[in-house]
């Protein structure tokens, strides 16, 4: 993704790497049980050094291109032109080894690094940048998040990229571009002599092979990268493991090979339930602490010689959102006409946005290990706008939501429950991902929330890639519980979130490349306008009045309300003490300097 991606939990290392400059750092989920041992895995660190975590689900895809989910494969198998520090964000060398900036700021030349190879042997090139952008991130028939935030400007044009010689590689936008540097910088790089082929081969559907190429059943062997670690092994449902690259580019400044840790293993399951028994037992090196475990991990602290650490606000968000998507599909609406005019209807998002109790939610979900959230850029961006500086927010008031929803021609039979103008009872369906607790106990507050202004909320836990294509593929939702993360810093990189034509502009979805059209589809005027907004402070190099433009944008989403934002947890992990060199902080959180970690002889 590169701005904003779909994130199944909030989790054990709060982004931990980057999927990319472009959006910051990402995050790992948390675990579960699975049906092997993980303490026999562990047990095994005395002949193999390895890291044991673990993630909710398993993935769609091992393409970093194609995938929409939030994982830590990538940011493994596959290196980019710039790596993020992840204490403050700042920008470093990472396959290129330094940049040039004109001085119209409009051209990059990155230099590459001398004898780079790819996890096969075969030399890393210039060629592989150039079809990395040109071949697929720039070939429309090869829908990406990434492509989305490297779109300039209002025709939304990509930069132009050409090899200068077989080192340098020149980036140029055709008007100025403030995140040129960190999204050009951010992008996985793909191997041209192992994919070529897939682009420009099409399918008989007339789509690039490149679409189908590297999923969950391609043999590991044959999946090429260049980042610390490579894939060895994938047991469906059970674990992946990753061995260290013997081609990585990084060493230490004695001149040894890095990654230290010779193997990376990451556990499938599907339950947060048994993250603190894993970890408890041995079987995990980290595990992202939810609020309701909290006092019983610290207390064990010494005992289980591990550390809590704590970043702050994490850098993701939780929301309820709603389906505006007044379109129809072979002549069906995607939503129920009836319940399209209710969620596109200002006032009532905005009583749902002041019927809901997120103090309550804090103290009893979160354990009060959490904060208010109001905005998509996070508190730690200089470009968040805080309340006092006239950022909207929405208390809880049931009373003020019932006057609100009277205003807008809802009204209330004998019974308490809320009717619209033609008598129609509201009710609607909620759903979130099955086997997050933060989220299951956020929906059932939620339905028990609304139910104080007369509203019924069928609320529907289901499974991560259910939900995943109903929001992405058949669109046919009503109000989700959802989370994204990965935008960072750079507000910039929450443009494909709300840009109309953003591949995660959930609320008001447009298909994808190659599925079924949607006729009728309305672009409201403000979400036009929060669009337009995103474009220029995209083009805006002045800091100043990039924060005005970014002001203006976080009222307008507050205003109109498509997504309500519930509460910004703490970034907790506990981490072994056995793990040397751990600098933990919610943008980077526990690995994000995962090649320099060492784990101790003790």
């Amino acid at each position: 993704m590169r701005a904003g991606m779909i994130s199944g939990i909030s989790s054990e290392m709060t982004q931990v790497w980057r999927r990319g400059v472009a959006i910051g750092l990402m995050l790992i989920m948390a675990i579960g049980l699975s049906s092997c041992n993980p303490t026999g895995l562990r047990s095994q660190a005395a002949r193999v050094p390895r890291l044991v975590i673990s993630e909710l689900s398993e993935p769609k895809t091992f393409n970093p291109v194609t995938s929409q989910e939030v994982t830590s494969i990538f940011g493994l198998m596959f290196d980019r032109l710039l790596s993020t520090n992840g204490n403050d964000g700042s920008l470093e060398p990472g396959l290129a080894e330094s940049w040039e900036i004109s001085a119209d700021q409009k051209q990059i030349a990155f230099t590459l690094r001398d004898g780079l190879k790819w996890s096969d042997g075969a030399p890393l090139t210039v060629d592989d940048v150039v079809f990395t952008f040109n071949d697929v991130l720039f070939n429309p028939k090869i829908p990406s998040s990434a492509a989305d935030i490297l779109r300039v400007g209002e025709q939304g044009l990509f930069p132009s990229v050409e090899k200068v010689d077989d080192r340098r590689v020149r980036f140029t936008v055709p008007e100025p571009f403030a995140p040129i540097l960190r999204f050009a910088g951010g992008v996985e790089i793909l191997p041209k002599h192992v994919l070529a082929e897939s682009v420009s081969t099409l399918n008989e559907g007339g789509q690039p092979k490149f679409l189908s190429t590297w999923g969950t059943d391609t043999n590991p062997q044959q999946i090429v990268g260049s980042g610390p670690y490579r894939l060895i092994s994938y047991r469906v449902g059970e674990r992946m493991i990753f061995d260290r690259n013997p081609n990585y580019w990084r060493k230490d400044a004695q001149g040894n090979p890095q990654p230290y840790i010779d193997q990376f293993v990451i556990q499938v399951v599907e339950s947060t339930d048994a993250q603190l028994t894993q970890f408890r037992s041995g079987g995990l090196d980290s595990v992202g602490v939810t609020p309701e475990y909290f006092r019983l991990i610290k207390r064990e602290e010494n005992r289980g010689n591990f550390t809590i650490y704590n970043g702050g606000p994490a850098l993701s968000s939780l929301f309820l959102t709603f389906n505006l998507n007044q379109g129809k599909r072979n002549g069906k609406p995607l939503v129920d006409p009836i319940k399209s005019r209710w969620f596109n209807t200002l006032e009532f998002r905005q009583a749902i946005a002041q019927a809901i109790d997120r103090p309550t939610m804090i103290n009893n979900i979160y354990q009060g290990l959490g904060v208010p959230q109001n905005s998509a850029i996070y508190i730690q961006s200089p470009y968040y706008l805080p309340p006092e500086r006239g950022l909207p927010t929405y208390e809880y008031n049931i009373e003020q939501a019932k006057a609100l929803l009277q205003r807008a021609g809802f009204r209330y039979n004998p019974q308490g429950q809320l009717l619209d103008a033609e008598g129609n009872r509201v009710r609607f369906t909620l759903v979130t991902n099955a086997g997050n607790k933060i989220r299951e106990a956020s929906g059932a507050q939620i339905k028990q929330d609304l139910s104080k202004i007369g509203i019924q909320v069928d609320f529907q836990p289901i499974a991560f890639n259910t939900l995943v294509r109903q929001m992405s593929d058949s669109l046919d939702w009503e109000t989700i519980i959802m989370g994204l993360s990965g935008a960072g810093i750079e507000p910039d990189g929450g443009r494909n979130v709300w840009s109309p034509d953003g591949q995660l502009h959930l609320f008001n979805q447009k298909p994808s490349e190659g599925q079924t059209p949607i006729e009728g589809r309305v672009v409201a005027d403000w979400e036009a306008e929060i669009g337009r907004l995103y474009i220029r402070g995209s083009q805006e190099l002045n800091d100043e009045r990039r924060k005005a433009i970014y002001a203006e944008i976080q009222k307008l989403t507050q205003q109109y309300v498509p997504m309500i934002y519930l509460v910004n947890p703490l970034a907790l992990s506990a981490v072994r003490n056995e793990i040397e060199g751990v600098q933990f902080s919610a943008l980077g959180g526990s690995l994000w300097n995962l090649y320099e970690l060492k784990l101790s002889e003790e």
